[in-house]
């Protein structure tokens, strides 16, 4: 449902040189002199209890649930229609193309798995993500995975219900590096209506900044 052909971003920044600001931890240096040496301190803290059997058990099914979030997952399933439009770089002509998402929750509607397929640059495209509602951190998190790379890529966020969306951001692989280089990644999830939603996508132009890279108009069919 939100990532679809997510993918398509990372071969349309593959034309451009993507800026990092990561900063690399430096190594300390180890003094030779012992009398530089610390030793660690000791805890004062007092470890919590441990848990009785029986609240151990009530705690893990509440966590394995399904809720309030998990319906709203399931209220997406269905399939979806596509209009994708891609900016290769800010201020670019869009490219568009079409495409189409199969939404289906899966393991007693705990999870959701997505099927995407379309045509991308003359060649099929396939993709596959899942969407999960954490019940302890209260957060959606989502995988993906497509046939135009071979990483996965985990994106995290909180649903607003005020605006009816949700924002997760990760890191994955930039492709255009030739590295194992990564890159800042958002996404943005809107819920119109019943048959309207908008996926958008963020990601880093060539100055470093981010920039809407991608929105896919869906229609559910």
């Amino acid at each position: 449902m939100k990532h679809f052909i997510i993918t398509a971003c990372f071969i349309s920044v593959a034309a451009i040189s993507c800026t990092s600001n990561e900063t690399k931890k430096e190594d300390t240096p180890t003094s030779a002199d012992s009398s530089t040496t610390t030793t660690g301190s000791t805890s004062t803290e007092t470890p919590a209890p441990p848990l009785d059997s029986a609240t151990m058990m009530k705690n893990w099914m509440a966590y394995s649930t399904p809720g309030d979030m998990h319906k709203m997952m399931a209220s997406w399933d269905g399939t979806w229609d596509g209009e994708i439009t891609m900016w290769h770089a800010p201020g670019a002509p869009p490219d568009i193309s079409k495409g189409k998402a199969v939404n289906k929750m899966t393991m007693g509607g705990r999870y959701q798995v997505s099927t995407h397929t379309g045509n991308m640059m003359g060649m099929a495209f396939e993709g596959l993500s899942t969407t999960a509602y954490d019940n302890n951190k209260k957060t959606f998190i989502s995988t993906w995975i497509d046939n135009v790379g071979t990483g996965i890529m985990t994106t995290e966020g909180k649903w607003d219900d005020a605006s009816k969306s949700m924002t997760q951001t990760g890191k994955c692989i930039d492709p255009s590096s030739g590295t194992d280089k990564q890159m800042d990644v958002k996404q943005v999830f809107k819920v119109i209506d019943e048959k309207n939603h908008v996926f958008e996508m963020y990601g880093p132009g060539p100055d470093g900044k981010e920039y809407k890279m991608m929105e896919i108009k869906l229609t559910r069919k």
